[in-house]
């Protein structure tokens, strides 16, 4: 089995900064997106490290008019005690990301469904796809589900992303981001629409995903506190790993 850690999945966004403890993700195209600018630490800072580096980023981002701060730790390791102390006090959401592969002949058997149609992105269907794309963003504000349009636009363009979307009746209910390497394929931005859910969608997303790479291991991240999890364990996806994050959104 091929050993992954979290330098596998793709991070949109550049390194901009760097010391001995950390490296500073930005990504000015989209400032609003949490996942691509961050403070990434090289090991677990001390309290005091923490705090001087969550200072210098929370000025360079309010300067850019960014109202967040976020980091991430280093892998498989946890924040010590005091960390943690201070981020309750201090009311920083914190959590972990699980790391996670599969082989696509061991994922389970998809059964058929004659009201589900599941397609690679193309210009015939594209805008459906953005239409899709922008209600399931507008939870988190219409500025960045606008935002997220131009990113969706660009990864069109690029060979190394296959957009695949999924219609259930006709009708546009999921999709998932598909990031193509010469080691994997990774499985990003999987989504299917709340009233879809439960029809096997999430499940026939992944299978194109396996028919369509299936000499290439997949690999995904999942948040380490959300039942979807169980659903990848269940698929035989195999873990790898944790990363712990933490970020906190200022008003």
């Amino acid at each position: 089995m091929s050993v992954f850690t979290f330098k596998d999945i793709q991070t949109v966004g550049q390194v901009i900064a760097e010391n001995e403890l950390y490296r500073h993700y930005h990504f000015p195209e989209m400032l609003s997106m949490y996942d691509s600018n961050f403070i990434e630490f090289k090991r677990i800072p001390s309290l005091d490290e923490f705090k001087q580096s969550a200072e210098y980023l929370r000025k360079f981002h309010k300067s850019r008019g960014q109202n967040h701060v976020k980091f991430y730790f280093p892998e498989n390791q946890k924040p010590i005690k005091e960390l943690m102390a201070y981020f309750r006090e201090f009311c920083y959401d914190s959590g972990y990301l699980e790391l996670y592969s599969i082989q696509p002949d061991h994922f389970p058997v998809v059964r058929k469904n004659s009201n589900l149609e599941v397609l690679q992105v193309t210009e015939e269907n594209f805008e459906a796809y953005l239409k899709l794309q922008y209600e399931e963003d507008l939870q988190f504000g219409e500025a960045f589900a606008k935002q997220k349009v131009g990113l969706h636009k660009w990864n069109f363009t690029d060979k190394n992303v296959m957009q695949v979307i999924a219609f259930y009746e006709g009708i546009p209910a999921g999709s998932v981001d598909v990031i193509i390497s010469d080691k994997s394929v990774e499985i990003d931005n999987l989504s299917v629409l709340e009233a879809c859910q439960r029809k096997g969608i999430g499940s026939a997303l992944q299978r194109f995903v396996m028919d369509s790479f299936p000499d290439k291991p997949v690999i995904l991240v999942a948040d380490g506190e959300d039942t979807a999890r169980e659903m990848y364990r269940k698929q035989n996806y195999q873990y790898h790993g944790f990363q712990y994050e933490v970020q906190k959104v200022y008003e």
